[in-house]
């Protein structure tokens, strides 16, 4: 089943009379349970592709099809409402809430969504446990350390259950350890959970967790090719 669909997608910045073609026509179909990496130099459009993707941003041309419904032309309340329900995020720089613990910055989207409080104990409970965090729920972002911090944002883009996940260089603030860990923790919790990744790096260590690599160069699809798993 398609999660994502990028039809013959284009992207212009124009700033004063200077115009920037991020996107050229990109096409690009994404499967149920994929784990994918989006690959290329700065430049290439891996991150405006992502904010396409993740209904932060339109296309100048072209349609974005997340989960069935064509997002191209949503304003921006309804693209919040469709990333609320459907689309978690993973940033660089992790994104927590410093005044929020672990478990209340997991909590938030729950909240927003309406949730009761037994059903937000018992999803926080479930992804702290998940993520290998369940002793540190009462920590605040300074008492934790970066990987900590960036399992805690895997969980929070867990804790609606979306269909899709999208993450922007997620391990590129951490040490090769850390790193590994994150990179381990979201590939248990894809083959677990079904919830379809992609990520956006170019560091060939978190590229080879990949089962899936586009390449973009200059705005284009170069190369899209099935990767080794790692073991």
């Amino acid at each position: 089943m398609e999660v994502a669909k990028v039809e013959n997608v284009t992207r212009v910045y124009t700033v004063g009379k200077v115009e920037t073609q991020a996107l050229r026509g990109v096409n690009l179909t994404i499967e149920s349970g994929e784990f994918t990496a989006l690959v290329g130099p700065s430049g290439s459009g891996k991150t405006t592709l992502l904010q396409l993707l993740g209904c932060l941003d339109r296309p100048t041309s072209g349609r974005v099809i997340i989960s069935g419904k064509d997002v191209s032309q949503l304003n921006r309340d309804q693209r919040a409402d469709m990333r609320r329900g459907t689309i978690g995020f993973i940033f660089q720089f992790f994104a927590l809430i410093p005044t929020l613990t672990a478990y209340e910055n997991i909590e938030m989207p729950l909240l927003l969504n309406g949730h009761t409080p037994g059903e937000r104990r018992a999803r926080v409970t479930e992804l702290l446990d998940a993520v290998g965090l369940s002793d540190r729920g009462a920590n605040r972002q300074d008492q934790l350390s970066g990987g900590q911090q960036q399992r805690v944002a895997i969980a929070r883009a867990l804790a609606a259950k979306p269909s899709l996940i999208l993450a922007d260089e997620p391990t590129a603030n951490l040490d090769t350890p850390n790193g590994q860990q994150v990179m381990e923790t979201m590939t248990r919790l894809n083959k677990e959970t079904g919830v379809t990744f992609i990520f956006a790096t170019h560091d060939p260590r978190v590229i080879q967790y990949a089962r899936r690599v586009v390449a973009l160069r200059d705005g284009l699809v170069a190369e899209d090719k099935a990767a080794s798993k790692k073991a």
